[in-house]
């Protein structure tokens, strides 16, 4: 019998954590701004905050990103990501998310030694910048060389249940050398499907709008913000623990 992925949920801040726990995610991916931009680096005091709220380091993996835009990162960039991916292992995550590709499209070797370095002991995650590559099949190899444990990808899909053929053939390459970890514009009626991909894990963000009508200003964004829905997170979790 094939063991059951873990299901890991995005969140922006400690109510979503708590939410995502209560309702049956294995661990939370901590991020900030990820309607808006995809995620980047969520303050130390948010990191701390969510780790109370989800109990342990195995539970909180932290998304590093910088800033908007590609995965090309320049000298002060990847100092940057070095020292927010210690500050955050330093405060107890036990997972840095961080992804870095060369102009001519291949993995950074030279940051992602860097930040492996400044990891230290923590699970090391690349993110889906993979998913820019044309064959990211072809990338396997070097990311295991480089210390990554998961890979979080859509398999090169905009959704990942229209990257599935890529996904399985992931999950066959990496052999079990690092989990592959379905995540992109997941629902819980296609987690059956990549669950028989053989994915190590499935990632979603279970998102629903606050419905705040509170009025904004030119300078304060639009009305309303993003949280995290507990009845998806539980649907995902009895989908993902279905009999098959």
């Amino acid at each position: 019998m094939m063991s059951v992925p873990a299901l890991e949920i995005a969140v922006q801040d400690a109510a979503g954590a708590r939410v995502a726990r209560a309702a049956g995610a294995d661990r939370v991916e901590l991020c900030q701004a990820l309607s808006a931009t995809g995620g980047l680096t969520p303050s130390p005091a948010t990191v701390d905050a969510v780790l109370a709220a989800v109990g342990r380091s195995d539970r909180l993996a932290v998304l590093v990103r910088p800033r908007t835009g590609g995965f090309v990162y320049d000298d002060e960039d990847v100092a940057l990501v070095a020292a927010d991916v210690a500050e955050v292992v330093r405060r107890g995550a036990g997972a840095v998310v961080v992804g870095a590709l060369t102009r001519d499209g291949g993995v950074d070797r030279r940051a992602l030694d860097l930040w492996k370095s400044a990891a230290g002991t923590a699970e090391f995650v690349f993110h889906r910048a993979i998913d820019t590559l044309s064959d990211p099949r072809s990338v396997i190899g070097e990311l295991v060389d480089c210390g990554v444990d998961r890979i979080l990808t859509s398999g090169g899909a905009v959704r990942s249940i229209d990257g599935a053929g890529v996904l399985a053939g992931l999950v066959d390459e990496a052999a079990g050398r690092l989990q592959i970890m379905a995540g992109g514009g997941v629902r819980v009626e296609d987690i059956a499907a990549l669950r028989a991909c053989g994915v190590h894990a499935v990632h979603l963000s279970a998102k629903t709008s606050s419905g705040d009508l509170a009025p904004s200003g030119p300078g304060g964004g639009g009305t309303g913000f993003d949280i995290t829905d507990g009845g998806i997170v539980a649907r995902a979790a009895a989908a993902l623990h279905a009999e098959r």
